[in-house]
């Protein structure tokens, strides 16, 4: 039960949520920032119902049959979060809390597509173009149940089954992930981000899906290997860990900001093997430089992310038609550019967090129409060589209802010599 204060101020930053001018996580941070007076337990709460909100959207809007935020902030919390009607009486109406009661009530049947995938219209068409009704309501079903807490484990500095044991002796509940060997999956929402796991950079958070990435370009000790789109690093730290901290990694990315933040968990990791990189663009003279000299390239390309959406439900409603086509042809360009890097026998990697053919499977058949010096690695028989089993396709595709991981496309091409 909340006061009707805590109500207005939950209230509030819905409100700021569903204007979709920033990412949701941003929005929240600094809402938090502005508001210091919220304890845990209120953010928490905020957090929660506000990403409960945004991943049924639609279904609310046609529940209440409106989009006021208020009144979707009320069908979330009774329909979605399971709170009773009589314990918000406190800041509702007569005539609100009639509907709430009805809405309750409400089987939830005959639905229209967007209400029963709570996705939008153009994505909804999109992926009809070549999948199922069946698949893409499968689909949205995974992607709008809240993802797990899944942790790396950093080998550089420890292993798993020590990690598991650390974890238990805090009644920490964990167990080890199914595909990747060395992924760990939390049962719950414990408080860990100031434990010593991850303040001393033994362990990080990342989902297994990205995990399995880098076990898909596998490379070896003393290569030369370039993170070409290296974001915050996570991906990188794990390509260090996997080359026992030997070669050179290079960790490529545009964002001077990214790579400053990758700076911190690099010093924590252990690794000195890595080489922070700031480019231009997919042209830098940095990267022409490599050119036919690097033994395995990464390329997680800016994406649309909605395979993503467990953890950031508001892409979808962000993002349109447009925008994945102006995304389809940055991917073109930078795949193109990183591919002139590799040496012949190398391995590339092109791989996204999108659900979408346009973004997946059209760049890299494109790719291949116009380089026949390159060839398609099967993605399965590449993990098995590592013990890893998943049925996944030979260009990787792993799904939140299938395999419990977030929405990942992967792609391992090796230039012929």
């Amino acid at each position: 039960m909340i006061s009707p204060l805590q109500f207005d101020t939950l209230l509030e930053a819905t409100k700021q949520a569903l204007r979709f001018v920033h990412p949701a996580d941003a929005v929240l941070k600094h809402f938090f920032r502005d508001n210091k007076n919220l304890g845990m337990r209120d953010r928490g709460l905020i957090a929660e119902t506000i990403y409960a909100l945004l991943r049924n959207r639609i279904w609310l809007m046609h529940l209440t049959q409106s989009d006021q935020p208020r009144l979707l902030l009320l069908a979330t919390l009774v329909k979605v979060q399971g709170w009773e009607v009589r314990t918000l009486s406190g800041f509702t109406k007569a005539h609100e809390r009639e509907l709430l009661r009805a809405i309750v009530a409400t089987e939830s049947s005959h639905l229209s597509l967007p209400a029963e995938t709570n996705f939008p219209e153009w994505l909804i068409q999109l992926y009809l173009k070549r999948h199922t009704r069946q698949e893409l309501i499968e689909l949205a079903h995974g992607l709008n149940q809240p993802g797990p807490l899944d942790l790396r484990v950093n080998t550089i500095h420890t292993n798993r089954a020590a990690v598991l044991a650390e974890l238990a002796e805090i009644e920490v509940e964990a167990n080890a992930t199914p595909f990747s060997p060395v992924g760990i999956r939390v049962v719950g929402k414990p408080a860990l981000q100031q434990h010593k796991l991850l303040v001393d950079g033994h362990v990080e958070v990342q989902d297994e899906g990205s995990q399995l990435l880098g076990y898909l370009l596998a490379p070896k000790r003393g290569e030369m290997v370039v993170d070409f789109c290296a974001g915050a690093g996570g991906k990188t730290l794990l390509l260090g860990a996997l080359m026992h901290s030997t070669g050179r990694l290079y960790a490529f990315d545009i964002s001077e900001k990214r790579l400053t933040n990758l700076k911190p968990r690099l010093k924590r990791s252990g690794l000195s093997n890595v080489q922070p990189v700031r480019i231009e663009h997919e042209h830098d003279a940095r990267i022409k430089r490599l050119a036919g000299k690097v033994d395995r390239v990464l390329v997680d390309a800016p994406c649309s992310g909605l395979g993503t959406l467990r953890r950031n439900p508001d892409l979808k409603w962000r993002q349109n038609v447009e925008d994945v086509a102006e995304l389809a042809v940055k991917q073109t360009n930078i795949l193109a550019s990183a591919a002139r890097m590799l040496k012949p026998g190398g391995r590339l990697v092109y791989a996204t967090c999108s659900i979408l053919h346009e973004e997946n499977q059209a760049i890299v058949e494109a790719f291949l129409a116009n380089n026949s010096d390159f060839r398609v690695l099967n993605a399965e028989e590449i993990l098995l060589a590592q013990h890893i089993e998943i049925d996944c396709g030979e260009m990787l595709q792993i799904f939140p209802h299938r395999h419990n991981t977030d929405g990942f496309f992967a792609a391992a091409l090796e230039k012929q010599t």
